[in-house]
């Protein structure tokens, strides 16, 4: 743009150097069958970006080398010392050897996560890399969005970095990664937003998340001394638990999906105390009514472990319970004579702090 590169805002050089080339030309119609599978390169909408380049464009053989006089602190060609290899080149390598550095083999990744900037890098050379080696591809290649702040890309370059050790510290960094999560559809951009930062924290894991806990257990301790009641989960609200849903969609990377279902849910188990009243109650109703919520509380907080797992340790503390998984998603597993224990509230309120969204 104006001669400059869109996103670093300077003018770039022209250089002109002798360099060793890899053939990836030779590869372009198996990266074309690569990108047309329905998987293998997702959001499906860049995977169409990089086909119709491939399609209508020259694919020309890489450089894969630099004059050692002009970059001295690379890697030596093994057959030209007097080359060092092209930092991206080796780069790439490095997924695969650092992939068996240890004792097990974790190659191929079942999902490779990178930036959308990156996508030419891992979704044509990459793959070429690997087929020329006959290594086995990623199974999976997802190409993640940008982080924006006012409508620009954040970069050190720009000097507009939010800080995040500043919004761990200020709201911790599960609210952080909740909010991130929850308000960017994943592989799309997203604005920063300290405001939405705060409102999402205070209505919905402050008012939802943390007052459903608060009060079940509240009423737990009046009604039966802290200890989990004999009775079974409601199915009136086991309905409104979409699993199957939610697990679909964490699979297919829809984080902000998935959390949705899950706060649903949360409402659902708000709904059903509101509806119920269990402070006019007693005796089976009453036991059926905070089992049923306990329960679910249990339930969410496997859900949640993911996105805010300092979060769900401490209603697992406060629910006597030990930290489950997806197969322990189901209704009716906790134990009756189970003690819980009331603890400090999850999440604090929180308000704008005065500039802060100038901290970098």
């Amino acid at each position: 743009m104006d001669g400059k590169c869109p996103y670093h805002k300077i003018v770039p050089a022209l250089l002109k150097e002798e360099n060793y080339f890899f053939r990836l030309s030779k590869f372009k119609q198996k990266i074309i069958q690569l990108l047309e599978k329905e998987k293998f390169y997702i959001p499906k909408a860049r995977a169409n970006e990089i086909l119709n380049r491939l399609k209508n464009q020259e694919l020309k053989d890489l450089s894969v080398s630099r004059p050692k006089s002009n970059v001295s602190w690379g890697i030596e060609l093994p057959f030209d010392d007097s080359h060092t290899v092209y930092v991206w080149f080796d780069a790439l390598l490095n997924y695969y050897t650092g992939s068996k550095a240890g004792k097990k083999n974790y190659w191929p990744a079942d999902l490779h996560i990178i930036g959308k900037e990156i996508a030419w890098f891992h979704a044509v050379i990459w793959p070429a890399l690997l087929l020329s080696a006959k290594i086995p591809l990623p199974k999976k290649v997802f190409g993640h969005g940008w982080l924006t702040f006012e409508g620009q890309k954040m970069s050190k370059s720009l000097g507009n970095v939010i800080d995040p050790f500043y919004f761990c510290k200020t709201y911790s960094a599960d609210s952080l990664r909740y909010y991130l999560c929850r308000e960017i559809s994943f592989g799309e951009d997203g604005d920063f937003s300290e405001k939405n930062l705060i409102a999402r924290h205070n209505n919905e894991l402050a008012n939802e998340l943390g007052n459903l806990l608060s009060r079940t257990l509240t009423l737990l301790e009046k009604g039966f001394e802290g200890k989990i009641p004999k009775s079974q989960t409601s199915q009136e609200l086991q309905k409104g638990l979409h699993l199957k849903k939610i697990q679909q969609s964490f699979e297919s990377l829809e984080i902000n999906v998935a959390l949705s279902e899950i706060f649903s849910f949360i409402s659902s188990c708000n709904k059903f105390i509101n509806d119920r009243e269990p402070w006019k109650q007693k005796g089976k109703e009453l036991e059926k009514t905070l089992y049923s919520v306990v329960d679910s509380l249990r339930v969410i907080s496997i859900l949640l472990s993911p996105v805010i797992p300092q979060t769900s340790e401490k209603i697992n503390s406060q629910l006597g319970v030990k930290a489950g998984s997806l197969k322990d998603c189901k209704f009716n597993l906790l134990k009756t004579g189970t003690q819980t224990k009331k603890g400090e509230i999850l999440f604090k309120k929180a308000e704008l702090q005065e500039k802060s969204s100038d901290k970098s």
